[in-house]
């Protein structure tokens, strides 16, 4: 029984992302990112539980891959295509069926998740921007500002050509850290750790704000922001 545990919890993972689907085609913005949240919660625990029970599936590793397509390649994707579409309907620039360009997101997903799987360099670090890094950076932003792409009749296209940077980034070959930590030793660890305090002031800040503003919205936004910090940390590594 325990060699089905980790894809029992791989499968929650899909269905989450599933749901995230879901909820982002009917506007549920709040919801979808929950959704994505606790995808991300179940895709973090499955591989510590093959590892602690020492279970080697074959069949896991590819499970794993196609739930995260779903939860961290076609719902933040579709969010942003409905972000776009539902705020300019009512607009003399509505963009209906255009915003379904978005959905290429989804597809560099899938690229960045196949190139990672065959990669040997990617076993203590990445080698570009981690799906589910991709994922909360756009569902926070999105369940923020639903309706950022009003804000302007420009917006809709700066929102592409961010999606545009993130589908760059997704298969790109800088190098990013990931948080998987072998010791607690603060030399080995120098990068990891000062990336964690930043993430407390940044969600520090956002709450701060969404008090100052009465504005709860404000407070998603750390995951934007956090994203944002992790891209920054690695774009100027340590020397």
């Amino acid at each position: 029984m325990k060699k089905h545990i980790p894809n029992i919890i791989t499968c929650c993972n899909l269905l989450s992302g599933a749901i995230a689907v879901m909820l982002a085609a009917e506007g549920l913005f709040h919801c979808a990112l929950g959704m994505i949240i606790l995808g991300a919660v179940f895709d973090f625990f499955d591989g510590m539980s093959a590892r602690a029970l020492k279970v080697k599936n074959p069949i896991g590793k590819e499970i794993d891959s196609l739930a995260d397509v779903i939860t961290f390649g076609l719902a933040p994707s579709v969010m942003l295509m409905q972000a776009i579409r539902l705020s300019t309907e009512n607009s003399n620039y509505a963009w209906g069926w255009w915003s379904a360009a978005a959905l290429i997101m989804a597809a560099f997903s899938a690229l960045r998740l196949a190139k990672f799987n065959i990669d040997e360099r990617q076993t203590t670090s990445f080698i570009g921007l981690a799906t589910p890094a991709n994922a909360i950076f756009w569902a926070s932003l999105i369940a923020a500002f639903p309706d950022m792409a009003s804000w302007a009749q420009f917006m809709p296209w700066c929102m592409l050509a961010v999606a545009a940077v993130s589908c760059w980034l997704l298969v790109c070959e800088l190098p990013f850290f990931s948080l998987k930590f072998h010791s607690l030793k603060w030399s080995e660890n120098k990068t990891r750790y000062m990336f964690l305090i930043g993430c407390v002031l940044v969600i520090a800040l956002c709450c701060s704000f969404a008090a100052v503003r009465h504005n709860w919205h404000y407070a998603l936004f750390s995951g934007t922001g956090v994203i944002l910090w992790y891209i920054i940390a690695n774009l100027f590594p340590e020397k």
